[in-house]
């Protein structure tokens, strides 16, 4: 068993994959393209390449954070399946 197919087992063994021969012998297929890619990748001249997270810069856009009217406290509650004192009751989740 080549090394790609010993990794091929592996890797559906620790997902709890059942594979056939047949599929076993697809992913084994395509896991050594991705390898073979990998290793053209391997080659290129990355000196002077900044690494990244994103190939785009991302910024959150937000709005700003203003303070403004919200529901009366009596409107906010009107719908909550239970309330107690002016507050919503929720089922305890931590014991």
């Amino acid at each position: 068993m080549t090394d790609t197919g010993m990794n091929v087992h592996q890797v559906a063994h620790l997902a709890r994959l059942e594979l056939t021969a047949a599929e076993a012998a697809a992913f084994q297929a395509q896991l050594q393209q991705v390898l073979e890619y990998v290793e053209k990748l391997k080659q290129v001249d990355i000196s002077g390449v900044e690494p990244t997270a994103h190939p785009f810069p991302l910024e959150n856009v937000t709005r700003p954070d203003e303070v403004r009217e919200s529901l009366p406290h009596a409107e906010a509650l009107q719908n909550a399946p239970a309330r107690s004192e002016g507050l919503f009751v929720v089922p305890k989740i931590v014991e």
